[in-house]
């Protein structure tokens, strides 16, 4: 016997398909047990056998489930098919809306921060900018912020090719016009496909909005002393936001200055 436990199972249990390749999946614990404690921002491994192979391979994703949530683990996933078509979730997305799958506790580092370097509580607004599934550890943030009460204010910028892969759009759109410390900016980069039919908003990139757009929706000009971000999406995206806030004299977790202190939280994704 080589002692070691036994892995975690889960069961599907919804799954709402956005477009082809992109779903919001649910997994609950297959022994109807809560789900284990974690942070707003962290990821869960989930395994499969692949190809008929005995050996679980094992792939994370960002919850976007707050820590409140203990009846499942929620992953907002796109179905890998460029550059070339992923078998893990070829066969994840093959499951449809059921199936057991396997699972880790939580884990990861792109947590909310809420102290400063000098241990004083930070209280700079939140400015979450996303790119494709990306967005999914602020889904988390944000229902765990509101849950616990926190006034926090929050701007969500959510960028995606097509309107259709804006995921939680509607929800999103309902907690901004219900909560006035809470404001969501999606955008869409390929506004004259079928997929974005019907699309009024942004046109463009998510690193488009951090300017005029961003000021007039927090009312004053974003610098390092009222504002903190996270940026979770494409390493194209992350280089190009961080381009645009380096000249605003905004400092990465990557490069602190000499006291600790830094103003950008970085996720690199998909």
């Amino acid at each position: 016997m080589s002692g070691q436990a036994p892995p975690n199972v889960g069961r599907i249990t919804y799954r709402e398909n956005l477009t082809p390749d992109l779903a919001i999946i649910r997994v609950q614990p297959a022994d109807g047990s809560a789900v284990p404690n974690f942070k707003a921002g962290q990821f869960v491994a989930l395994g499969l056998k692949v190809d008929g192979d005995d050996k679980i391979t094992y792939r994370a994703y960002s919850l976007s489930s707050p820590p409140e949530e203990k009846r499942h683990f929620e992953f907002y996933i796109k179905w890998a098919t460029e550059p070339v078509m992923g078998k893990f979730t070829s066969a994840l997305f093959k499951m449809g809306g059921s199936g057991e799958l396997y699972w880790r506790r939580p884990a990861g580092a792109f947590t909310i921060e809420d102290k400063k370097a000098d241990g004083s509580s930070e209280t700079r607004r939140l400015v979450l900018v996303a790119s494709g599934t990306g967005v999914a550890p602020f889904i988390s943030y944000t229902l765990h912020l509101k849950s616990a009460g926190l006034k926090r204010e929050i701007m969500l910028l959510h960028g995606a090719k097509y309107a259709q892969e804006l995921g939680y759009r509607d929800a999103l759109k309902r907690l901004a016009a219900s909560d006035p410390s809470f404001k969501y900016l999606p955008t869409v980069s390929r506004p004259d496909h079928p997929l974005s039919q019907g699309w009024r908003g942004s046109t463009g990139r998510v690193e488009a909005l951090l300017g005029s757009q961003l000021e007039k929706a927090v009312g004053e000009k974003v610098t390092p002393e009222n504002s903190f971000f996270h940026i979770c999406g494409y390493q194209g995206t992350i280089d190009s936001v961080v381009a645009v806030l380096d000249q605003l004299g905004f400092v990465t977790n990557r490069s602190k200055r000499k006291d600790g202190s830094f103003d950008i939280k970085i996720e690199t994704y998909g």
